[in-house]
This record gives C-alpha cells, sequence and structure tokens, in this order.
C-alpha cells in the first residue's frame, strides 16, 4: 500500500486526537486528511480512491452513528467508529449498518490500523465490482434489441430451436445472435454468461422443457 493509492479520512472534533491519529497512520505509511466536524467532511472535495473513514461518535454538529445514516446511500468508504463513551447499543447499531469496527478509547495501535486495513481492503473490492458491473452494462446497452430478447432464453437452458421458436426466428439466425451476444458480453462460456446475466439482474423467465430437440 502507497500513499497515492488510497486515503483515510479522520473525522474528529478534538485537535489533538487529530493529530495523533494522522502521525500514527503516516508512519503505517498511510495517507491521512482529517476533519473537525461532520460537515466539514461531507462538504470537502475528496480524492476518488480507496478510503477508511475514521469517524468519532460525538461531533459538535452530528452524531457519528447519524451521519452513518445519512450517507448511507452513496458510496461513502467503510466507517471504524472511534469514542471516549462507547456502549454496547451504539456499537451494534454501528457495525449492523456496515462499520468495520467501534473502538473505545484508549484503543490500541494495533487494533485501529488493522481495522484501516480492513476497510480499505473492502473498499478496494467494492470499487472493482462496481467497475466490473459498469463495464458489463455498457456491453449490454452496445447489444441489439434483437440480442437482447435472445439472452435471457440462452441463459434460461432453452436449446437453439426452442430459443428460435419463442422468437418466431430460424435457428441459424438464433445461433447468429448467441454468437452476438456471447462476443458482445465477453462471455467465455455459456456458464460466463450466465453469471453475467445474473450480475446485471435479467430475469430468467423460461426454463429447458423436457423433450425439446
Amino acid at each position: 500500500m502507497t500513499t497515492d493509492d488510497h486515503v483515510v479520512f479522520i473525522v474528529d472534533d478534538d485537535e489533538r486526537i487529530r493529530e495523533a491519529l494522522g502521525e500514527l497512520l503516516e508512519t503505517h505509511g498511510m495517507r491521512a486528511i482529517a476533519f473537525g466536524s461532520a460537515g466539514d467532511y461531507v462538504d470537502a472535495e475528496k480524492p476518488d480512491l480507496p478510503a477508511c473513514l475514521i469517524l468519532d461518535v460525538e461531533l459538535p454538529d452530528i452524531n457519528g452513528l447519524e451521519l452513518q445514516r445519512q450517507i448511507a446511500e452513496g458510496d461513502r468508504p467503510p466507517i471504524v467508529f472511534i469514542t471516549g463513551h462507547g456502549d454496547i447499543p451504539s456499537s451494534v447499531r454501528a457495525i449492523k449498518h456496515g462499520a468495520v469496527d467501534f473502538l473505545t478509547k484508549p484503543f490500541s495501535d494495533a487494533d485501529l490500523i488493522g481495522a484501516v486495513h480492513t476497510a480499505i481492503y473492502e473498499d478496494r473490492k467494492k470499487r472493482s465490482e462496481r467497475a466490473e458491473l459498469s463495464l458489463l452494462r455498457q456491453r449490454y446497452l452496445e447489444l441489439t434489441p434483437r440480442e437482447r430478447d435472445v439472452l435471457p432464453l440462452v441463459v434460461s437452458g432453452l436449446l437453439n430451436k426452442q430459443a428460435a421458436s419463442e422468437l418466431g426466428i430460424s435457428e441459424v439466425t438464433l445461433q447468429i445472435h448467441r454468437r452476438n451476444v456471447m462476443q458482445k458480453m465477453a462471455a467465455a462460456s455459456l456458464a460466463d454468461l450466465v453469471r453475467i446475466a445474473e450480475r446485471l439482474g435479467i430475469p430468467i423467465t423460461h426454463s429447458r422443457r423436457v423433450g425439446g430437440n
């Protein structure tokens, strides 16, 4: 991990805590950006990098748990909560809504660094999955309307003859469309195409009928 391929956001109203956390992260080769309030964090321009958000529960403008709720719908970084007044209900709520960890001050350096590494790994993985899904959606948009008709029939397991009958086209024409779908979606096999269809949420409305040829 290098300082230019990730970022750790720190949101804590105690300047001493912000400085201490920033120094700790820097000694472990991590880039940190600190904020004194939730509002400052929300309003700031942020680098588009795998990230972790170290978030204090008690902030001057908004409770950290409430901030977690407000930004839950966006592509927010995984959160590591820190607090000087931890309680079980708060920690349960935080973890239930996706926090990586809930650390009560004073916590060990090892616990914090471990949680931050986990958060950055999770965010990196989610970003990769989002990028892959975006690419699949772009490929799907490049299919012709007829190819989009063919795709769900193919991944449903229908034989070429059956799928062609569903669409009222010849089996040869169906085979051409099927080949085009495989190529445009960059599917190496039928199983690969099935997985792609699942990722795209394409409904499977047919099943292979017994007795088909």
